[in-house]
């Protein structure tokens, strides 16, 4: 039998109990989160885009004032333990949306590989494949960048 205090916190601890350090470091890098969707009014489908938030840095694959994200985008979603739940667009690689669901996390997550580029070599983040809303013309020509494919289940790859 494995000693409790053997393993990683992420799999002897609630997502509630975690440090603020642990949680962030449950992020993966990978930016799906930074993606502008859109919900269908008719069917409540959640639509992501190739358009990722102007805070968005595309070549680190993170936020660019991520301490003040709220000031500048309000409309950005502080992800927490206790809103996980209804956060059903949430990618089904993400490891916060994984430990919530009592799955791993994926192989190629960086605490696994001891690696933050192995988000990224695995393919899973957005890195290179998106580009800012502040470039468009009106922030509703976002819905012409569909990407359902940036969503796809990436976390045994």
């Amino acid at each position: 039998m494995t000693n409790k205090a053997s393993r990683p916190f992420w799999e002897t601890k609630s997502l509630e109990r975690m440090s603020p350090g642990e949680w962030e470091s449950l992020c993966d890098g990978c930016g799906l989160c930074c993606l502008v969707r859109f919900e269908d009014e008719d069917t409540g489908e959640i639509i992501p885009t190739k358009v990722h938030c102007r805070l968005f840095d595309s070549d680190k694959c993170q936020c660019s004032d991520y301490a003040n994200r709220k000031v500048h985008v309000p409309e950005c979603i502080k992800l927490t333990p206790y809103n996980i739940d209804g956060l059903e667009w949430m990618p089904p690689s993400c490891a916060y949306r994984r430990l919530y669901e009592g799955k791993p996390l994926p192989r190629w997550h960086p605490l696994l590989t001891g690696d933050p580029e192995s988000t990224h070599k695995a393919g899973v983040s957005i890195r290179g494949q998106t580009f800012s809303e502040a470039e468009l013309a009106d922030p509703d020509d976002a819905i012409d960048y569909v990407a359902y494919d940036l969503l796809r289940d990436r976390s045994d790859d």
